[in-house]
C-alpha cells in the first residue's frame, strides 16, 4: 500500500515538475510553428499553383525569348520539389527552403518585367486577373512569413530560458529556423528614366 502510495505521489510530483518547467507550453509553441508553417507551405503552394497559368497566358500573347519561360517553369519545378517537414524546422532547411522560394521570386520578376514590352498583353483581362492573384498571393506570402517568424521567436526564447531549458533539453526540443530576407532585399531598386 506504501509503494502505491508514494507511486501516485511521486507521478503527481513529476507532473507538476514537468507542467511547471514549461513541457506542455513548449508543446504547444511547437505546434503553433508547424501550423504557421503549414500556412507559409499553403501560400507558396498557391503561387506555385497560379504560374502555370500566368506562362501559359504569357506564352499566348507574347513572342519574347522562350529562355524566361524555361526559366519560370524550371524555378517552380524546384520551388515545389523542395519540402522541408514541419518536424524539421531546423535553420538549414528553412534556408535551403528560401532559396529555392527565391530563385522562383527572381524568375516571376523578369518575366514580369519582360512583359512590360507587351501592352497588348497587359490589356488582356486574364493576364490583369492573374498578375493581381499573384500580387496577392506575395503578399500573403509576406505575412505568412512573417506570423512563422513571430511564432518561431516565442517558441525558440521559451526552450532557450530556464529553466525550461532543462525540460527542453531532455525532451528534445530544439530550435527553429527563421525566414530571413531575400538576398539583396537591403538594397534599394534603381529607377532610372
Amino acid at each position: 500500500m506504501k509503494k502505491l502510495v508514494f507511486g501516485i505521489l511521486a507521478a503527481f510530483i513529476a507532473v507538476t515538475t514537468l507542467s511547471s518547467c514549461g513541457y506542455n507550453t513548449m508543446v504547444k509553441n511547437d505546434e503553433d510553428v508547424k501550423s504557421k508553417w503549414g500556412a507559409v507551405e499553403t501560400q507558396y503552394q498557391r503561387r506555385a499553383d497560379l504560374i502555370p497559368n500566368l506562362v501559359s497566358t504569357v506564352k499566348g500573347a507574347a513572342k519574347f525569348e522562350q529562355g524566361t519561360l524555361t526559366a519560370v517553369v524550371e524555378a517552380r519545378a524546384k520551388a515545389t520539389q523542395m519540402t522541408v517537414k514541419a518536424d524539421d524546422l531546423s535553420p538549414e532547411n528553412i534556408q535551403k527552403y528560401q532559396a529555392a522560394q527565391g530563385q522562383l521570386s527572381q524568375a516571376l520578376g523578369k518575366l514580369l518585367m519582360i512583359t512590360e514590352n507587351y501592352p497588348e498583353l497587359k490589356a488582356t483581362q486574364q493576364f490583369s486577373e492573374l498578375s493581381a492573384q499573384l500580387e496577392g498571393t506575395e503578399n500573403r506570402i509576406t505575412v505568412a512569413r512573417k506570423d512563422f517568424n513571430e511564432s518561431v521567436q516565442v517558441y525558440n526564447s521559451k526552450i532557450r530560458s530556464f529553466p525550461t531549458n532543462l525540460t527542453a533539453g531532455m525532451f528534445g526540443f530544439k530550435p527553429k529556423g527563421y525566414f530571413a530576407s531575400d538576398a539583396g532585399a537591403k538594397d534599394a531598386p534603381k529607377v532610372e528614366f
